[in-house]
């Protein structure tokens, strides 16, 4: 296996990052974008078709949704309520399972280069290897730890499907993203990231400009899958080809479809070819629904000794644990 280089990496990084860094204002609004929705029904018997679908959408905006991707609604709506039931819990509970490598519990930790503001939220984060101590038993949440772990490997599934689609177009094989994100290895690192946007209300909304509900940013990973509920929007879209226009684009909640979004790793795997784009939730306006956001998000994370380099060797290789580390710092001053 080819050795990573992560000192000939960061370079890459700061780059991002402070391209990252020039993305935290307001903006204006564009309807003019179009969030692709690309259908996974027969998945096998239309993989040619989806594929260039799929490859299409990513190359454009880096963005797309799914529907019809075999995930029951259902699974969906339980993950929700167990989400809301450990977010409900209060926060000298929730300390007990505090964030430590991608796992656990935070709240209003994460502070964006974008905007050097804490997000207005709090995240539980599952990832399998890393887990112990940080499961509330059966009698603080019963089912909860079933339930978390069924969803995730839903999702880790769904994910495989797709990124097999961008395989095949880079001139991988079917089962090399499969591979590098194997959860049977103890270097897993995919996470199913659970997420409270916290209320909001008309005095909160004035005078803080600078606030957001999660400020522009990519993604770390290889693909990100994100659940939303209906009526909770905020997810706004700029691809980096478009950053100086600063024209957003919202991309609604929908129920029985899957938003999904190319993550630094896998741009870094295609030589740049498909694009890692911006993305934030902003706070809702005091005309809309003040309530709180809840929303999951399973991140396709290569494994700590996956090596990512791509088909043109465009930059040096570097391991999915190097390449995530840099990130995480970046982000989480104090994890």
């Amino acid at each position: 296996m080819t050795n990573s280089t992560p000192t000939a990496t960061s370079a890459h990084t700061l780059a991002e990052l402070a391209k990252e860094a020039r993305m935290g204002d307001m903006g204006t609004e564009s309807t003019q974008r179009e969030v692709r929705r690309i259908d996974l029904s027969n998945f096998a018997e239309r993989k040619q078709e989806i594929t260039e679908q799929l490859w299409s959408a990513a190359v454009d905006i880096g963005f797309f949704q799914v529907c019809n991707h075999g995930i029951p609604q259902e699974r969906i709506d339980r993950a929700f309520d167990a989400a809301e039931r450990f977010f409900a819990q209060p926060d000298a509970v929730k300390a007990q399972w505090p964030l430590s490598r991608n796992a656990g519990w935070e709240s209003k930790a994460q502070v964006r280069p974008s905007t050097r503001t804490a997000d207005q939220k709090e995240s539980y984060q599952i990832t399998r290897p890393r887990m112990q101590g940080l499961w509330p038993t059966e009698a603080e949440l019963p089912g909860f730890q079933a339930e978390a772990l069924a969803f995730e490997a839903d999702c880790w599934k769904l994910g495989m499907q797709i990124l097999s689609c961008f395989a095949d177009r880079l001139g991988f094989d079917e089962e090399f993203f499969a591979r590098a994100h194997d959860p049977s290895s103890p270097r897993y690192q995919s996470t199913l990231r659970m997420l409270h946007y916290f209320a909001m209300d008309e005095h909160s909304l004035q005078g803080q400009p600078g606030i957001w509900r999660a400020g522009a940013h990519t993604d770390f990973d290889t693909l990100t899958l994100l659940f939303q509920k209906k009526g909770q929007g905020g997810l706004q879209v700029l691809p980096g080809k478009d950053m100086e226009s600063r024209a957003w684009t919202s991309v609604e909640p929908d129920e029985g479809v899957i938003t999904c979004n190319i993550g630094d790793m896998l741009m870094r795997w295609s030589d740049d070819v498909l694009p890692s784009n911006f993305h934030r939730v902003r706070c809702p306006r005091p005309d809309e629904y003040l309530g709180p956001r809840y929303s999951l998000a399973f991140f396709c994370q290569a494994n700590e000794d996956a090596i990512i380099e791509g088909p043109q060797k465009k930059y040096p290789p570097i391991s999915g644990g190097d390449y995530l580390r840099e990130r995480i710092t970046a982000n989480f001053a104090k994890y």
